[in-house]
Order: C-alpha cells, then sequence, then structure tokens
C-alpha cells in the first residue's frame, strides 16, 4: 500500500518513538531494530532501514517519498516494563489495531509516565538482595544486616549522586566507595564479621548485568557497533565499582586502619 508524504513521515515517527523508549529502557540493539521493522511493515512499508547504537538511531523509508530521521539517545536506564508495553503496541498494530496517530499517541503517553518502581522500593529490594547475596556466597548471617544497610545506602546515594551529577561511572564510584566505608565501619565496631563478604554482597545491586547481557546478545546477532559500546560501558562500570572498593581497602590491613 504506498503512502502519502504525511502518512511516511507519521509512520517514521511512530517506529522512531518505540524504539527510543525500548533503547532507553535497557531494551536490546536487535530487538529494537526487529520491533521498528515489524511496525513500519504492518503500516504497509516494506522496504525500511534501521541503524541502531546505544546512543542513537537511524530510520529510514525507501520509496518517491524518501523519509530519513535521526534520533539521539542520551539517558538509558532499565525499564522492562516499558519494553513489554511497547511490544504490546506493536502486536496490536502488526494485528491492524491501532492506526498511526492512534500508536504514537499510546507511545507518547508511555515514554512521558513513569511506570517503573519507585526509588523507595529499589532502595528496599537493593537493601533484601544484598544481604541474599551475601548468604548465597556463603557468608553468615550475623553479617547479613550490615550487607542490609551498606546495599541500601550504595543504591540509595547512587540515585541521589547521579541526580545532582550527571556522570554515571563517577556516581558508581561514590556509591561504591561508601558501600566499602560502611562495611569498614560495621566490621570495626563488632558488628560485622566477614569484610570481604559484607562488600560482595552490598555491592552486587550496582553490577550492570543487564547490560553485560545485552552486550554479549548483540555480539552473539552480529550488531558489532552496540555490543562493543555496551561491553565497554559495562567495564568502566566495573572499573568503578571496583576502584572505590579498592580505595577502602587499601587503608585496611585486616585488623582496621593502616
Amino acid at each position: 500500500m504506498a503512502q502519502s508524504a504525511s502518512s511516511t513521515y507519521e509512520i517514521a515517527q511512530v517506529c522512531l518513538l518505540a524504539g527510543k523508549i525500548m533503547l532507553e529502557s535497557g531494551g536490546e540493539t536487535y530487538r529494537v531494530e526487529d520491533t521498528m521493522s515489524r511496525v513500519a511493515r504492518a503500516f504497509g512499508v516494506p522496504n525500511s532501514h534501521c541503524f541502531v547504537t546505544p546512543t542513537g538511531i537511524i530510520f529510514s523509508i525507501d520509496g518517491p517519498e524518501q523519509t530519513t530521521r535521526l534520533i539521539r539517545i542520551s539517558a538509558r536506564s532499565t525499564d522492562l516494563r516499558k519494553v513489554t508495553v511497547v511490544n504490546a503496541i506493536s502486536r496490536r498494530i502488526s494485528q491492524a489495531e491501532l492506526t498511526a496517530a492512534e500508536a504514537y499517541r499510546l507511545l507518547e503517553e508511555i515514554d512521558a509516565s513513569s511506570i517503573g518502581y519507585s526509588n523507595g522500593l529499589k532502595i528496599a529490594a537493593a537493601a533484601i538482595a544484598s544481604g541474599c547475596f551475601l548468604i548465597m556466597y556463603k557468608g553468615t548471617w550475623s553479617d547479613f544486616l550490615p550487607a542490609v544497610v551498606a546495599g541500601g545506602v550504595g543504591l540509595a546515594s547512587l540515585s541521589y549522586v547521579h541526580r545532582f551529577v550527571p556522570i554515571k561511572f563517577f556516581a558508581e564510584f561514590l556509591s561504591a566507595l561508601l558501600i566499602g566505608l560502611i562495611s569498614l565501619l560495621f566490621v570495626m565496631i563488632g558488628l560485622g564479621h566477614d569484610l570481604d563478604k559484607i562488600i560482595i554482597g552490598s555491592v552486587m545491586p550496582l553490577v550492570p548485568g543487564l547490560l553485560i547481557t545485552n552486550a554479549v546478545r548483540d555480539l552473539m546477532a552480529g550488531h558489532f557497533v552496540s555490543g562493543l559500546s555496551k561491553g565497554a560501558e559495562a567495564s568502566l562500570t566495573a572499573f568503578a565499582i571496583g576502584a572505590g572498593i579498592a580505595l577502602v581497602l587499601a587503608f585496611y590491613n585486616g585488623e582496621g586502619i593502616a
């Protein structure tokens, strides 16, 4: 079905917005490209091309009214709920249940909404997960509370610092440093015993597990630019966490402050 210039523009807008939401919410590169291509085909545009990187999306539609658009991705987080909702809208488009205008309106609502979990719930989950990781790594129950406190404070500080200093790796470094200091404090006052296990459990919520998984998945799918860039980002995050902890351990000789 041939598309007019206006409808072609609308289709490109829908595809770009769907890709933007998914990429900003932690979707894999291949999934973003596949969703954009499926949406374009469902609207009667079989000849579309998209190139997705972690920092931008290029989308082009061939034909008499050729359209090429670029959108910049400046912020990325993990919100798989939004990815699921966009996939649901994509399926409705494939079943001809939505027009381009209706789909774009729904996507705008999703983009503007905050359907993720609250910061308080995230901090509580990170605190409990830290204690559980401690036990999983064969720590003792006497260290459970220190790991819970350190893990919760670490994630809270990450959110707080990143809000005022929009440099991700700096925020992660400070959060890891704070986790190390809190863990060391618990050990020094006698409420904690195994410093290593407390630190390991507490930093686990900061580990970029989804980023590493997506990097490997993109490399396996042949998206080398995205895979390598995500892998580099994950490596820098791991370095920031390790540097913060190492700075604390550098002043600790196993018995107290050197």
